[in-house]
């Protein structure tokens, strides 16, 4: 059965996943808490990413750039001046809205906005009576601009302060070290860098769950590459992007590639890939071909020759990008509402399972003493199996109960401690999808695991 959001939300309070935000202060708009089952899932959708694009990657390498950037930084990437949201708020209830999200949710995605000029999206609003989300009525104020950067300053004294911004992307940390990155690694373009950071932007969210929140974590990958060879590497790094989701074990009739309507000034060629969201289609992931325009900003506003040196020809050039950019709380999301399920048993009963990837799974093996009477037994396997993967262990409750708690969050494997494993050193292992069973000796159990899991 096909997840809802209210579902999900439900699911992942209940089970330790993601909680509100600040939720004893009466929350905070739309920022939440991973909780201890969710930071693991999301922490391994991180590895899974940098593992495919970086560790397996023949020339890129990671950075883990300051948030905090020298607000010149943010003037050479246009983002002080252009880096807006069209706003409106509706006369009646006093909420903000984004306009375009208006239009996007009342025409269902059968409207695309980001082709439409301020006006035309105000007329489209009035024409076609758009209601506000929350009280239901038509009547909102004009369009205005807002920039989304938050806003800070640095100095010890009122009168010394300088205005500085929380980042709203991670990708200029990659293109302000290009050339630190270039020759401490010695590295020869075509090369990558990566980074995986958290970035925040002040926008009006439509509430819907972690799908867009003011602060997030961006995996990002810039493929630094000669001009002429851009295209290609632009169509490479959109099947590398459709290969990771299908590996992560995505449905390909859930996934769709979407050509940019409108491009960014500085885009020869953009796309994203959209996932059936329980909300509709919407972009989990962007991939760009920025041309040479984030060097050659950065270095005319730095001063600072960005350019390299190719060692064979002795040619200087400002390198093209390709960009792929994925959000790692998206794609959490994403990989909840792919991997929940309910399936109706023989006896009636509905089970709730989450059917992720073995890698992606907070715990990979939950150890279960099948009476009290084993529990030091138990205890012996779950400190052995926890020196290779994460594990959980839960002694409370029927031993089918149990099971139903480890469908819920994931668990792809449970290992009965039985009275049969106090005389012959062998356990029970249950599979989380099929619930198949099988007998296997403690010896082997970590090799079993850990030949399941790998991505």
């Amino acid at each position: 059965m096909k997840a809802t959001m209210e579902k999900l939300v439900n699911l992942c309070k209940g089970r330790g996943i993601i909680f509100p935000g600040s939720e004893i202060y009466g929350g905070m708009g739309n920022t939440w808490d991973y909780g201890p089952v969710g930071v693991e899932i999301k922490n391994n959708l991180k590895r899974a990413w940098w593992k495919r694009f970086v560790q397996e990657s023949d020339n890129s390498f990671g950075v883990d750039a300051a948030i905090l950037m020298n607000s010149r930084v943010w003037e050479a990437s246009g983002h002080t001046t252009s880096f807006t949201d069209p706003k409106m708020d509706c006369k009646n209830c006093k909420t903000r809205h984004r306009a375009d999200n208006l239009i996007e949710m009342h025409s269902k995605g059968a409207v695309n906005p980001d082709t439409m000029t301020n006006e035309e999206m105000e007329k489209y609003i009035k024409d076609n009576h758009v209601c506000c989300p929350k009280c239901g009525k038509s009547d909102f104020t004009p369009i205005r601009t807002f920039n989304l950067m938050f806003e800070t300053s640095r100095g010890v004294t009122e009168e010394g302060q300088n205005k500085i911004y929380l980042r709203p992307e991670t990708a200029q940390g990659e293109f302000v070290n290009f050339l630190n990155v270039q020759r401490s690694s010695r590295a020869k373009v075509p090369f990558g860098i990566a980074q995986i950071g958290k970035a925040f932007r002040n926008e009006i969210t439509p509430g819907n769950f972690i799908f867009r929140t003011i602060e997030f974590e961006q995996m990002e990958h810039q493929w630094f590459c000669k001009e002429g060879t851009d295209v290609a590497f632009y169509e490479d790094f959109k099947k590398k992007a459709y290969d990771f989701l299908l590996d992560l074990g995505f449905n390909a009739e859930h996934l769709r590639f979407k050509d940019h309507d409108k491009l960014a000034h500085y885009a020869k060629c953009a796309c994203d890939i959209q996932y059936l969201f329980p909300i509709g289609w919407s972009e989990l992931n962007g991939i760009h071909n920025r041309t040479n325009y984030d060097l050659s900003r950065h270095s005319e506003f730095s001063g600072k020759a960005m350019e390299y040196l190719d060692p064979v020809t002795n040619e200087k050039y400002v390198p093209y990008v390709v960009e792929y950019s994925i959000g790692a709380d998206r794609l959490m999301l994403a990989t909840l509402t792919e991997a929940y399920d309910e399936e109706t048993l023989e006896n009636g009963e509905i089970r709730v399972v989450m059917h992720f990837h073995p890698a992606v799974a907070a715990y990979k093996a939950a150890v279960l003493p099948l009476q009290k009477a084993q529990g030091e037994k138990a205890r012996q396997v779950y400190k052995l199996l926890s020196k290779s993967f994460m594990c959980t262990y839960d002694e409370a409750g029927s031993i089918g109960k149990r099971y139903r708690r480890q469908d819920e969050i994931g668990t792809p494997f449970c290992i009965t401690i039985d009275f049969d494993t106090l005389n012959d050193e062998t356990v029970t292992i249950r599979d989380r999808d099929s619930m198949q069973q099988i007998r296997l000796p403690i010896s082997e159990l970590t090799s079993y695991i850990s030949s399941k899991i790998a991505f």
